[in-house]
């Protein structure tokens, strides 16, 4: 390996260092609590260190709000072997519902923390590449479902973000713990299931 090679390496192990100490920290404190210094001592570096990779705290949550966007695309990419697009469309779901339990902490920075769209409209472009990316694999198994005969009449933009809604929401509501409400021993499991009975019909 090379000079050049081996400092473009540790230049991205202490980026993902960064990131990895401040999510956590994020999960621990909460966002509004964690600021540059505590990030920049949690990974034992200057806050001038940080500065070079990141100029800002929302261009860190920014970061890892793209990684997580990255995770999530890699995990729907197996569906694409599913040949039924009903079929991965349901299966879809339960990948997202998945994700968003075993990664609760990134889920709600993804979707529900409004600092990542700040740094995103502070950019050349109010453009979510990320999100747009994954509302479109939805949008696409959508209009699939539709070739192969379902949802006739519907328009498959607003339907995409019909069931997005549908399935996000079941899945904010139980990161918040407001599914404590209901008597199901697992709501989001449940819901889906539900949601999916009706999908049957289409």
């Amino acid at each position: 390996m090379g000079v050049s090679e081996r400092k473009a390496r540790e230049k991205e192990e202490l980026r993902n260092l960064i990131l990895e100490g401040a999510m956590k920290l994020f999960a621990e404190k909460g966002v509004a609590n964690v600021t540059i210094r505590n990030i920049a001592d949690a990974v034992e570096y200057s806050v001038g260190t940080v500065y070079v990779y990141f100029k800002d705290k929302n261009a860190i949550l920014h970061a890892l709000h793209t990684k997580g966007f990255l995770e999530l695309r890699d995990r729907f990419l197996v569906l694409l072997n599913v040949a039924n697009p009903m079929e991965r469309l349901k299966a879809a779901g339960k990948v997202y519902i998945q994700f968003a339990q075993e990664q609760s902490d990134m889920y709600d920075l993804m979707f529900n923390t409004q600092a990542p769209m700040d740094f995103v409209k502070e950019g050349d472009g109010d453009v979510w590449n990320e999100g747009k990316a994954t509302f479109g694999f939805l949008r696409t198994m959508i209009q699939d479902c539709q070739a192969a005969g379902h949802f006739d009449g519907h328009d498959p933009e607003a339907l995409s973000f019909l069931i997005w809604s549908i399935v996000h929401g079941m899945c904010s509501l139980r990161i918040s713990c407001r599914t404590d409400v209901v008597n199901l021993e697992q709501p989001t499991t449940q819901g889906y299931a539900e949601f999916l009975r009706m999908l049957d019909k289409f």
